[in-house]
This record gives structure tokens, sequence and C-alpha cells, in this order.
């Protein structure tokens, strides 16, 4: 059949476009080695915006306030809270000298808008080095100031750092969250390591004030009611001026969703930011995620009617081992080793979602926000 001679060639491309992203990209990042920097202990300015967090806070707050650094203010954002968020900050200024509380007031122009309320804390913030999480993160330990400020430089004025999720035994969407979250973190340290990073997390996150004003903050996606975090870093990253952290003791770990719905809705709002990334970021992204599509669909079909079953059987292990490779070391990396041997089923799960997330998102935009 000569429709299935052409998925036979397709399938060998795709393999061979697999092997190298997985070769040249994600191994840059899954071979490398943690780095030590030297500690500067800069002044840090850690931000959270933060809106009905008040649980939240209480119950995280404490492991920021008490990191083992020598000089840092904490800048507490209330976004509009209808809850006793404002209440919590306070108690905490009250009791501690290096805690500025920052209450945002309704603004017409910008209502709702994380990142007007972001930059009325950036501009609150006495220091020049402004290190980002949320109010349900927290520092895996008291070192995590110390650790992502080691990286800023002279010319590193951005840092990425790891954000997981807390680990919830018995729950596969608890695994398939930390998954999809550790193949993202694996995608940004990647691109880079090779000079092309895309974006970071808002769960821990490090750049200079200086850097977000002279880009001029949010401006150029201020009507994009996320992407805070990845369309600002995808504006201004260059291979010059960003570093990654991902060191055990720099990671921050949030509360996952534990509902596969609110999951689902929260992953269709992120992916809608990548419509405003740079033009090369979505063809080699895009790229990675069609073929990814391809080697599974291509092939399942062609191991159904057993067409050059030897090669393509071949093939598949040739890029499942590589695949497995990549994950091991990341995973160690990220202290994500309970998620390798999953990642074989995760992964076409995950492939479908986001298939069926592309399709929503062109049907209907998402429009619910925090």
């Amino acid at each position: 059949m000569i429709i299935l001679d052409v998925f036979f060639y397709i399938f060998c491309l795709v393999v061979a476009i697999q092997i190298i992203y997985y070769l040249l990209v994600f191994g840059k990042f899954a071979f490398s080695k943690s780095k030590k920097h030297s500690q500067k202990n800069i002044a840090v300015s850690v931000i959270i915006c933060a809106k009905n967090e008040a649980e939240n806070l209480e119950k995280f707050l404490p492991d920021i306030i008490n990191q083992d650094y020598p000089e840092f203010e904490i800048v507490l954002i209330n976004d509009m809270s209808n809850d006793n968020t404002l209440d919590v900050m306070e108690s905490f200024n009250e009791d501690h000298q290096n805690i500025k509380v920052v209450n945002v007031k309704t603004h017409d122009a910008f209502w709702g808008n994380k990142k007007y309320a972001l930059t009325l804390g950036i501009k609150a913030a006495k220091n020049n080095f402004l290190l980002f999480t949320d109010a349900d993160c927290k520092p895996i330990s008291n070192q995590w100031i110390r650790e992502m400020s080691s990286h800023f430089s002279n010319t590193k004025t951005i840092v990425l750092g790891y954000g997981a999720h807390t680990k919830i035994k018995s729950s596969l969407l608890n695994k398939l969250i930390r998954y999809e979250t550790l193949l993202t973190a694996i995608q940004y340290f990647s691109y880079a390591k090779i000079g092309l990073p895309y974006m970071g997390v808002g769960r821990n996150l490090a750049y200079t004030k200086e850097a977000f004003f002279v880009a001029n903050g949010f401006m150029n996606h201020m009507n994009v009611r996320s992407g805070d975090d990845d369309l600002f870093i995808n504006q201004i990253a260059t291979k010059h001026n960003t570093s990654i952290c991902f060191s055990e003791e720099s990671v921050t770990t949030s509360i996952p969703e534990i509902s596969f719905k609110k999951w689902y809705r929260q992953k269709r709002r992120h992916i809608t930011t990548a419509n405003h990334y740079k033009p090369i970021h979505k063809i080699v992204l895009a790229l990675f995620y069609i073929t990814q599509f391809l080697f599974w669909s291509v092939g399942i079909i062609l191991l159904a009617f057993l067409f050059n079953w030897k090669i393509v059987v071949s093939l598949f292990i040739l890029r499942i081992v590589l695949q497995l490779l990549i994950i091991v070391f990341s995973a160690k990396k990220l202290n994500e080793k309970g998620l390798i041997l999953l990642s074989l089923f995760l992964e076409p799960f995950l492939i479908i979602i986001q298939m069926v997330i592309f399709i929503n998102n062109l049907v209907s935009k998402p429009n619910y926000w925090k």
C-alpha cells in the first residue's frame, strides 16, 4: 500500500528529528552538572503576589521568613483579595521589619490584572535583585535565596529556577501534573543551555529590577491576562543574560490541583500564552510536539499493519531508550525519580490532552482567571 510507504518514510523522518531534540537539545541539560556559584550575599527582594491566599500565606510564608540569608526583604502584594489576605499580610508585617505590604486597589484600566499588581510590588521593592514565588509555594530548604541569588553576575540578570509540585500518594493526576512540570522544566532549562531561553515559571524565578524597567515592564503584553512569568522572560531573555539554577536547595514546591477539571482549565489558560512567543520559539516547540504526536500515531498504525515491523520496532526502541535516558538523568537532578517508570504511559496520555486543549482553544478562548 502506497499510503503505508508514505507513513513509513514519515515515521523515519520523525524519529530522526526526535533523536536530534533528545541528544542535541535536552541532553544539554540532562547530562550537565550543577555548577556551584560563589555566594555573593547581595541584597534581595522576595516578591509574592497573592489573591485570596490567606491560608497559604499563614502556612508557607514562615519558610521564606526563616531563610538563611543576611539581607533580604519580602514584598507582599495583596491583589484585591476578598478574603482576609491583607489582614494576614499586615499581621506578619507587624512582627517582621523586613516585610513590606503593597495593597492593590481597583484600577479601571487594569482591573484584575496580576501584571499591574506585580508592577506596583516591583516599584515598591528597595533592592535591585528580585526573587519571585507564589503564595502557595514553599522553598524546600532555608538556602533558597542564597542558591538562586548566587547565579546573578554582571552579565546574568535572569535566573530560571525549578518549581516542583508536592507529591500525593496514589494519585494518578498528581503524577501526570508532576510529569508535565518535569517535561516543561527539561525544555526551558535545555533551551536556555543552548542559548535559546524562552520561558520561566513564576513559582521560582529571579531577575533584576533594572532589567524589568529597561524592558518597560509588562507593557508589551499587558493585555494578555496571563504570562507575567513566561511572556516576560520570552521578551527579555537572551543567551547572554540568562542563567539556570537547579541545585537541590534551590527548588520550591507548591500544592498541585487535585481536580482534573481545574488542572485542565489551568493548562488551557497557560497554553494560550505560547501564541505570543517569539517566532523561533513557537517553531521549535511546535516541531517537537508535532513529531511527538506523529511518533506515536504513525508508529502505532505501522505496527498494526506489521509494515516493515522490524525496522519500525527498532526505531521505536531507539527513540524510547533516548527518551528514558533524558528522563532518568533529568529526574535525578530535579528529585523526580518516582516518575521515570511511568513516563512511557504518561507521555502519550499527555500528548492526547495537549491535542484536545489545542482544539478547544481554537474553538473558544478560555475566559476564566483567578
